[in-house]
């Protein structure tokens, strides 16, 4: 595993506690629906990053993709269908109701890799 990978997989396991606690504690109306959407797909980049050195822009279409199919397995009620509609690590993981303002939060998740890829191209060309 090379450097740059490790940082990735630190930056994933920070993210995935941020998300458990999240998950775990937070019972409001922005953090734990929003923001937490939004981090799950920073999550999902760092993961892969830290297995495979992908290029950024496949990598945010590939994971943003990902985000999307699982939202929209949400609106035909997978969780129903697969018998696991009570099962909270279920529910937690794949969510469990559609809402088409998760789209844009993934989206703005999506936005905010994006912009941090560019911003660290740039300065890698400036500086390195």
């Amino acid at each position: 595993m090379s450097s740059s990978q490790k940082h990735w997989l630190y930056g994933a396991i920070c993210l995935f506690c941020v998300e458990v606690f999240i998950a775990a504690f937070l019972h409001d109306r922005l953090v734990r629906p929003y923001v937490g959407d939004l981090l799950a797909v920073v999550f999902l980049y760092c993961l892969v990053k830290s297995v495979a050195p992908l290029p950024a822009g496949p990598t945010v279409v590939g994971v943003l993709l990902v985000a999307y199919t699982l939202e929209a397995l949400q609106y035909v009620h997978l969780l129903q269908h697969l018998g696991l509609a009570h099962s909270r690590i279920a529910a937690i993981v794949l969510g469990n109701h559609f809402e088409w303002v998760d789209m844009l939060a993934y989206t703005l998740g999506a936005g905010l890799i994006w912009g941090a890829e560019r911003l660290r191209g740039v300065y890698h060309q400036r500086y390195a």
